[in-house]
């Protein structure tokens, strides 16, 4: 039988002792994120993607216009 959260007592939790457990969880699948498989399709839009934007370095936004932006002020 697989755990759930009913089963583990998290449904019983604070909110705030939930959101701590998503982190802690999360932060643990990071060192194994390397081990997951790429698909191919990935890898290509990956290469594509990168590959644009070697292409035409100033077609992209500064952070300062992104954040603008989506305030509504641009």
């Amino acid at each position: 039988m697989q755990p759930t959260a009913q089963s583990l007592g998290i449904d019983r939790m604070s909110i705030e002792d939930r959101l701590r457990l998503i982190e802690e969880i999360w932060e643990s699948l990071s060192p194994s994120a390397d081990e997951l498989p790429l698909p191919e399709s990935h890898r290509l839009e990956l290469d594509r993607r990168l590959a644009a934007a070697d292409a035409d370095p100033q077609a992209g936004l500064t952070w300062e216009e992104v954040k603008a932006r989506l305030r509504g002020k641009s």
